[in-house]
C-alpha cells in the first residue's frame, strides 16, 4: 500500500469531508470559551441527577482558574486531576486549562507507587483528588512537588440534601474513604468562592504548547506521559466532530458516559467533542455498578452512549437490561479493547443500535478511526481513519505493505503527540517522519477498513504460527455459556507457546470437555487451547480492559 492509497476517502458517508479545518482555534481554550458560551442555556453536565448549564461551567471553571492563580500557579505549571466522574472534573480540568496549567490526568486507583512516578516524572504541584483517595497521597506527598491540594467528595456539588446522603453512603455505609491525615488542603467549593474575588488572567498558549500529559502504558512497562498539545487536541474535537455531525443534533444529544474522564476515550469524546455540539454529558461515577448505568436510561433519553466491550457484555448480561426504553438511541461507540463480534451482533439485536468500533491511542489524542455510527460500519473492523488523518500496514522493517497483507498499523496526522515527556529515545521508537507506529498489528481492505489482529506482545507464537488473541477470544465468546474470555501465551518444550484461555462462566454447567469441543469445531488445531482455567472473574484495568499481562504472570 502506498502513502497516497486512501481508498476510504471514496467512502466516507455523505456528510463526512476528507479534510477538517483543524487551525480553526489556536487553542482548546478558546474553543472551551466559545462553546461555553454558545451553549450557554442547555445542560452541559449531570451527575446523580444533579444538573449544571454550560454558563454554570463557564462560571464556576472561571472561579476556580483564578483560585489556582491566586495560589501562584503559573502557565506551564503541571495540576493532577485524580477523581472519577464527577461534576467537579469538567470545572476542573476548564479551569486549570483557563489558568494555563499542564493537566495531568491521574487513575484514582493508582497505588501509592504508581502516583508516586507519575508526579514526580511530570512535576506535579498541585492536584485535584478526591476524598475516597487522599489516604494514598498522604503516603507520598513529601516525595513530590505539590503544594497545593484541593479536596473534594463525591456528593459536594450535588446539593446540601443529596450531596449528603450520598457522601453518608460513600463514606460510613461503603467505607469508601479511608482515614487520612493531610494539613493545609482546601475544599473544592472553597477554592470556587475564593476564586471569585479574584480575575482569571486567561492563558490559552499557542498551537505547539503542551497543555496535557497523559499516561499511558502503565500496564506494560514504566508509564510515559504522552505530550499532548493544543493542536492535537483541538485537531480531535475537529475530526470527532465531523464524523459524527451528520448523524447527530446539535443542542439535543444526551450523551451516556460511563467511562471515566481521565481515560483518553472519554476525555476527548466525551468531554470535549460532545460540548462542540451543544450535548448533555449524562456522568456515571462508578460504571461497575450496573445499575447506576442503567439508571441513567430511565432517567433521561440517552441518545449517545460509548463504552468498552466488557461493559456493553455485562449490561447485555443483565437480567433489567433489555428491558429498557432505546427507542431515543442513535449511536454507540466501542473504544480502549476490541469489540468483539458476538457482543456487538447482541447489542445490536437488544437495542436496535449498532455498535460502531473505533480505534485510538493515547499517542494519537486518541482517536484515529471510526465505523460510521448509523450502521453503515462493518462489524470486526476498527473502520476507516477520521479526517485529515492517515493510515497504513507495514512489515518489520517499516516499508509499506500491500492491501490486504497483515503488518503493523501506522498512524500519521495532526492529533499525533509531540512526544514522550522527557523521552526522547522512547518517542524515536515510536515517531518516525511523523509516523506513529501503534505496535498493533493489522490490515486494510480495498475500501479502506482497517482490522485489528492483535497487539504485537500479546502475539502467541505456536510452532511457528502465529495466534492472536483477539481471534480465540472472540470465538469463545460466541459460546452461549462463556460470559468473558482472556487468551494469553503458555510456555511449552515442544511448540514454544501454547494457548491458554481464562474463562468466566455465564451457565455454571459449562464444562472444560464442552468449550474444548467447541474449540476444536471452530479453531484451527495450533489455536485450539491447550489448557483452560475457570475463574469467578478476570482482572481488569479500572475502565474495564482486560489485563492479558497479569494473567500471563500468574
Amino acid at each position: 500500500m502506498s502513502v497516497s492509497n486512501k481508498p476510504w476517502l471514496s467512502n466516507y458517508p455523505s456528510g463526512i469531508p476528507a479534510n477538517v479545518d483543524v487551525d480553526s482555534y489556536d487553542s482548546l481554550v478558546e474553543i472551551i470559551d466559545d462553546n461555553l458560551k454558545k451553549y450557554a442555556n442547555l445542560v452541559a453536565f449531570s451527575n446523580f441527577g444533579k444538573e449544571l448549564k454550560y454558563k454554570e461551567v463557564d462560571k464556576m471553571s472561571e472561579a476556580f482558574g483564578a483560585y489556582l492563580q491566586s495560589r501562584g500557579l503559573e502557565p506551564g505549571d503541571r495540576i493532577a486531576l485524580m477523581m472519577p466522574n464527577l461534576l467537579q472534573y469538567p470545572i476542573a480540568l476548564f479551569g486549570a486549562l483557563r489558568a494555563g496549567l499542564v493537566v495531568v490526568n491521574t487513575n484514582p486507583l493508582y497505588t501509592p507507587r504508581e502516583m508516586k512516578h507519575q508526579f514526580t516524572d511530570s512535576g506535579v504541584k498541585a492536584i485535584v483528588i478526591a476524598e475516597n483517595f487522599a489516604a494514598n497521597l498522604e503516603k507520598i506527598l513529601g516525595d513530590t512537588q505539590i503544594k497545593t491540594v484541593i479536596l473534594t467528595s463525591v456528593g459536594e456539588l450535588l446539593g446540601s440534601i443529596k450531596g449528603g446522603m450520598v457522601n453518608l453512603v460513600v463514606r460510613k455505609v461503603k467505607r469508601g474513604v479511608p482515614n487520612f491525615n493531610l494539613s493545609n488542603t482546601v475544599g473544592f467549593k472553597e477554592a470556587m468562592a475564593q476564586g471569585r474575588k479574584f480575575k482569571l488572567e486567561r492563558k490559552q498558549g499557542s498551537k505547539n504548547d503542551t497543555i496535557l500529559l497523559q499516561y499511558t502504558g502503565g500496564t506494560t512497562g514504566v508509564a510515559k506521559g504522552a505530550m499532548l498539545t493544543n493542536r492535537n487536541l483541538v485537531a480531535n474535537m475537529m475530526q470527532i466532530y465531523n464524523v459524527m455531525l451528520p448523524f447527530l443534533e446539535k443542542e439535543k444529544e444526551t450523551v451516556l458516559s460511563p467511562l471515566p474522564m481521565y481515560h483518553i476515550f472519554s476525555f476527548t469524546v466525551n468531554c470535549l467533542a460532545m460540548m462542540t455540539m451543544g450535548a448533555k454529558n449524562v456522568l456515571v461515577t462508578n460504571p461497575r455498578d450496573l445499575k447506576s448505568v442503567m439508571k441513567e436510561f430511565k432517567r433521561y433519553d440517552i441518545t449517545v452512549m460509548t463504552g468498552v466491550n466488557t461493559l456493553f457484555n455485562a449490561l447485555l448480561n443483565h437480567p433489567d437490561f433489555a428491558a429498557l426504553d432505546f427507542s431515543h438511541l442513535k449511536g454507540c461507540v466501542g473504544g480502549g479493547m476490541a469489540v468483539q463480534k458476538p457482543v456487538a451482533e447482541r447489542w445490536q439485536k437488544v437495542t436496535g443500535c449498532f455498535l460502531a468500533e473505533g480505534y485510538g491511542m493515547t499517542e494519537s489524542s486518541p482517536v484515529a478511526s471510526c465505523n460510521p455510527i448509523n450502521g453503515q460500519g462493518r462489524l470486526g473492523t476498527i473502520g476507516m481513519p477520521v479526517p485529515s488523518t492517515d493510515m497504513r500496514i507495514v512489515d518489520d522493517n517499516g516499508n509499506p505493505l500491500e492491501v490486504g497483507e497483515v503488518g503493523e498499523i501506522q498512524i500519521k496526522g495532526p492529533q499525533v503527540m509531540k512526544g514522550y515527556y522527557n523521552r526522547p529515545e522512547a518517542t524515536a521508537k515510536v515517531l518516525k517522519d511523523g509516523w506513529l507506529s501503534t505496535g498493533d498489528i493489522g490490515s486494510m481492505s480495498e475500501d479502506g477498513f482497517f482490522q485489528i489482529v492483535d497487539r504485537k506482545k500479546d502475539m502467541i507464537l505456536v510452532s511457528g504460527f502465529n495466534v492472536y488473541p483477539n481471534e480465540v477470544e472472540e470465538v469463545i465468546a460466541g459460546h452461549p455459556k462463556v460470559l468473558e474470555v482472556a487468551a494469553v501465551g503458555k510456555p511449552d518444550e515442544k511448540s514454544g507457546e501454547v494457548v491458554k484461555i481464562f474463562v468466566v462462566k455465564k451457565d455454571n454447567s459449562l464444562s472444560e470437555s464442552e468449550l474444548m469441543a467447541f474449540c476444536r469445531e471452530n479453531l484451527t488445531g495450533y489455536k485450539v487451547p491447550k489448557a483452560i482455567e475457570f475463574r469467578s472473574d478476570l482482572p481488569k484495568t479500572n475502565v474495564g480492559k482486560i489485563l492479558r499481562r497479569e494473567l500471563r504472570e500468574k
